[in-house]
């Protein structure tokens, strides 16, 4: 009979019991779900994108199903980081969970103090800086990159400046519409990111034919689910060569097996997210399958299939 195996990782010293993750925006606050789910099985809860102060968002329509995929513009609303310490956190420090906070901004100073307002709240286990999100533009961006992800030298500086300012471990998410993301992911690990997030959803349309518009009313949004995956897959496999940080793959994944290609491209860790709405306990079945995998190949460790891509005969 082969040994229960070891499903705990350590991703930039956040200690998770398993390597399966919520991806921001796609779980709200915990709480949404909290009666669907055991959110102590979860190996990490990354919470929907933090702000500096409230954000309305973009005007609806913001969220349209598509072919094996959602497109969103929510344009990150969220209540504001005082509002969630005070009435979000509360609920999070319950669990036995590694609580990730998922923080955004406009500009660099914003990421700074975000993460010096989080960094000695109890119950916090680490940072998911998000430099990617397609719905929002940088201030004062003019012609240039959309987002931080898009400029290796502005992903630099925009990690280095948020690591100076909190003690909490750093995850930073990238962008797949970069043309070379491998640099990107370098620029982030000199930056002293602990840890790397891909990828964010891509930028894609939608048109009723019927009216001539689109179907967003921000014309754009952010495209998630089983469309992106082969994209988010190829991304994971980049990075893992170009770096050695630990890597949390998403994009996509709907069932164990998908989990299971991340892992083997180079993941240390999965995170769940369109998977969410279609099937709230996709988290539960994704552990399963991973453990029923490992016992059936032997395996005793995440560290034993992670970046086992085999290129030959």
């Amino acid at each position: 009979m082969n040994k229960e195996p070891d499903l705990s990782v350590d991703i930039a010293g956040i200690k998770m019991k398993n390597p399966v993750m919520t991806a921001s925006g796609t779980f709200g606050y915990g709480e949404e779900y909290a009666d669907l789910v055991d959110l102590n099985r979860l190996g990490a809860l990354v919470v929907k994108g933090i702000t500096l102060k409230p954000r309305e968002g973009n005007p609806p329509p913001r969220i349209v199903e598509t072919s094996s995929g959602i497109l969103n513009s929510i344009g990150l609303e969220n209540p504001g980081v005082e509002a969630f310490i005070k009435e979000k956190l509360p609920f999070l420090r319950k669990f036995d969970t590694p609580l990730i906070v998922n923080i955004a901004g406009e500009t660099t100073e914003e990421y700074e103090e975000l993460a010096r307002r989080l960094d000695s709240e109890e119950g916090v286990a680490g940072l998911e800086i998000n430099i990617s999100c397609p719905n929002i533009r940088l201030k004062n961006s003019g012609s240039g990159p959309r987002t931080f992800a898009q400029d290796p030298k502005m992903t630099y500086e925009v990690v280095r400046r948020t690591r100076k300012a909190t003690k909490l471990p750093l995850i930073t998410k990238l962008s797949p519409e970069v043309r070379d993301i491998s640099e990107i992911a370098r620029a982030a690990e000199e930056g002293g990111t602990g840890a790397l997030s891909l990828i964010n959803t891509l930028k894609g349309m939608t048109i009723d034919i019927e009216t001539k518009k689109p179907r967003l009313a921000n014309v754009t949004g952010g495209l998630s689910g089983p469309a992106i995956k082969p994209v988010a897959l190829a991304k994971v496999w980049e990075v893992y060569n170009a770096v050695s940080l630990p890597i949390i793959g998403m994009g996509g994944i709907m069932e164990s097996g998908e989990a299971l290609e991340f892992l083997i491209a180079g993941a240390s860790a999965v995170a769940l997210g369109t998977a969410n709405f279609v099937n709230p306990g996709a988290y539960r079945e994704v552990i399963e399958g991973i453990r029923d995998y490992f016992l059936k190949q032997g395996l005793e460790s995440v560290k034993e299939l992670t970046g086992t891509l085999s290129l030959g005969e």
